[in-house]
Formats: structure tokens, sequence, C-alpha cells
């Protein structure tokens, strides 16, 4: 499930450049892919491959550098990160270095909605929404940001049983599994 949002007429540039289904399809794709996947990194880098966002242009962000967009099609650039909120800082300077060398028209930010439940700033949305208020004039580009609520990784026992979450086998958010050192045996020594 997710939720976008548009900043400085993002979505008039988006309907102009006539991609408004484009990335809608690219979106709904990507979260069908991660919802419920455990490694989300490398299939996001493959869903917009197969979603052609990773073949028109250069995804390069610095000439000689390797900083690199996630995406990048008709001068729309996409960024992104479903591990913190926090990368919106990030992912909004990347966007707005390729704005300001003329590489870009807008961007789009992918950002995971899933916050602490004790955080006293409200919903994701509102809070992008000031931050996106806050960051201006520095950050001035037209973006769209899309919030997205993957749900927790399911992993599933080999009995062929019920799927369980990794909290549900002790481990983390980020997809971390605790091994007690019997089960992760002798080192090897290297001739």
């Amino acid at each position: 499930m997710f939720e976008i949002l548009h900043f400085r007429d993002s979505d008039k540039i988006i309907k102009q450049k006539k991609m408004v289904k484009d990335i809608q399809t690219t979106l709904q794709y990507i979260d069908d892919v991660l919802s419920g996947a455990i490694y989300k990194r490398e299939l996001f880098r493959q869903a917009l491959d197969e979603m052609d966002w990773r073949h028109n242009g250069t995804l390069n962000i610095l000439e000689g550098r390797r900083y690199m967009y996630k995406g990048f099609k008709n001068n729309v650039a996409i960024e992104g990160n479903f591990a913190v909120y926090e990368y919106i800082l990030e992912g909004l300077l990347r966007l707005q270095i390729g704005f300001d060398k003329g590489l870009l028209e807008a961007g789009i930010l992918i950002l995971t909605s899933k916050r602490s439940e004790n955080s006293p700033y409200g919903s994701t949305s509102k809070m992008v929404k000031e931050e996106i208020e806050l960051l201006y004039p520095t950050i001035s580009l037209p973006v769209s940001i899309a919030l997205f609520d993957l749900g927790d990784p399911e992993i599933f026992e080999d009995e062929g049983g019920e799927p369980e979450t990794f909290e549900e086998v002790g481990g983390t958010e980020h997809g971390s599994v605790p091994v007690s050192a019997d089960e992760q045996g002798e080192p090897e020594e290297v001739a």
C-alpha cells in the first residue's frame, strides 16, 4: 500500500510529460514485488529495471563519481529507501543536485511510511509536508514523495507451517536474526 504526495507542481510536470500511468504502474509494481519481502534493495532495483527506469538516460548524479539514482526516465529521477524514513534528507539532496545541474525536471522519492508508534510528530504524510516546507529554499525541486507500507517480512517454516515474521523468531525490523555461538560453527583457518 502506498500514498503519493506532490510538491511544487511535480504532478503537473508528470502529467505534461505523459508519465502519470507509467509512474502509477511502476509504484504499484514495486508495491506488489516488495510487500512482505525480506531483501528489498535488490528487488527494488529489479522492479525498476523491469519497468525500464534503469535504461533511459544516465543514472549518474555526479560525473566521474559512482553516485547513482535508483531510476531515471524522461528527465524524471527516482530515489528511495525502504529501511528508514530519515532517508528523506539524503534522497531530496540527491534529487536536488540533479535538478540544479539541469539533469532532471522532477524527482520521485520513495520512502517507508513506517515509523515508531511513539513518534510525537503525527502521521508520516503530515511530517513529510512539514519537512518539505522547512527545507525550502535549500530543497526547491518539484518532487513527488511515495510513502510505502510494505508490511512485515514473512518467513516460512521448513515443515510448511504458518508464516512468521522476523520479530516472532527474535529478529529485528531490519531482517537480522540472532544466531547462537553454538550454531555459528568454528571459523575455518586460512592457509
